[in-house]
């Protein structure tokens, strides 16, 4: 590890190959938690190229928990998270939106490592216990069409920086590990970073995977779509900047987005957005995030279409059957 940040710190690159053997050995616990936690900052300092970025993910698949979900062809939905606007947890009530739809959810996620509810914090606060038994995960995604992915169960090396992570309280390079690394290998990902390197960085990545993709960035550094500002796009198909006002929203204000204090407000606020309690701005920014989802599996739909099936989905509780048939079935 010596050598590595020395190299690093003269602003050298890595190869794929050995960012790869570099996580691989960290998974198996060869490092004290300050060479990881200098890692990891100078990471954070220098960025991150496309070779080394695709290394880390390799080891780390290697090591995966592996789940086949592949003749559903599920899409993800989820954000780098470090973003610091503490919101509410938007991609997780998207996800249950597109459920309502009628397509299959993958989704993967972990505690809220720099924010205060991550999705596996809002989905423990409804009694569920996480698992990694391929039939009872099959059961939910065949009967109320989502499964959930707690990344503990199914990335050892994600689990061994956990304290690290949580000491630094900043955003570092497992943030951007963490949406390539779902275990069941999605066919679709719907991805909000932060800022537009960022979206860079991802779109060649996913372009070198070959997976169906859209990368969303709120233009005032939100990690998702959320209509607070002008929004950029990217996918396999098309670059674009969309105004809130152009797809029928009213711009939201950064409060109304606020995620609360602690985990019990999230989840409240999550429970709201799906029994119809919400507010406005809380119920657009997750059914905008859930149209552009749908839109990744239906290409040839217009976004307004798209967004016409997430409002539909949310409106006629099927969503929220989706959410209730989840709890039935993991609890």
């Amino acid at each position: 590890m010596k050598q590595i940040l020395t190299r690093l710190f003269a602003h050298e690159e890595l190869t794929q190959e050995e960012t790869r053997q570099l996580m691989l050995d960290i998974s198996r616990g060869r490092y004290p938690e300050a060479q990881l936690a200098a890692l990891l900052a100078t990471f954070q300092m220098r960025g991150i190229t496309v070779d080394e970025l695709v290394g880390f993910r390799q080891a780390l698949m290697e090591t995966r928990v592996p789940i086949d979900f592949s003749p559903w062809r599920p899409i993800d939905i989820v954000g780098t998270g470090g973003d610091g606007k503490n919101t509410f947890n938007i991609s997780t009530c998207a996800c249950f939106v597109v459920a309502g739809a009628g397509y299959k959810v993958a989704k993967h996620g972990n505690y809220g490592a720099t924010s205060v509810s991550g999705a596996s914090n809002v989905i423990e606060e409804h009694g569920i216990r996480f698992t990694a038994d391929p039939d009872r995960l099959r059961r939910s995604l065949e009967q109320c069409n989502l499964a959930y992915l707690h990344a503990q169960l199914f990335s050892p090396a994600m689990k061994s920086v956990g304290p690290v992570r949580r000491q630094l309280g900043v955003r570092t390079l497992f943030n951007l590990l963490g949406p390539l690394v779902n275990p069941c290998l999605p066919a679709y990902q719907l991805l909000g970073v932060a800022d537009l390197a960022q979206m860079r960085l991802y779109t060649n990545v996913f372009y070198r995977l070959g997976i169906d993709f859209a990368v969303v960035n709120s233009l005032d550094s939100y990690d998702e779509i959320s209509l607070t500002d002008e929004f950029k796009v990217m996918t396999r198909h098309y670059e674009r900047i969309y105004r809130p006002q152009a797809l029928g929203f009213r711009p939201a204000q950064p409060e109304e987005l606020f995620g609360g204090q602690t985990k019990a407000d999230a989840a409240r606020i999550f429970d709201d957005v799906l029994h119809l309690r919400a507010t406005p701005a809380q119920t657009q920014c997750v059914v905008v995030n859930a149209a552009f989802a749908i839109q990744i599996m239906e290409p040839q739909k217009e976004i307004e279409e798209c967004i016409a099936l997430a409002r539909e989905s949310l409106e006629s509780r099927r969503a929220l059957q989706c959410l209730q048939k989840f709890i039935e079935i993991n609890r």
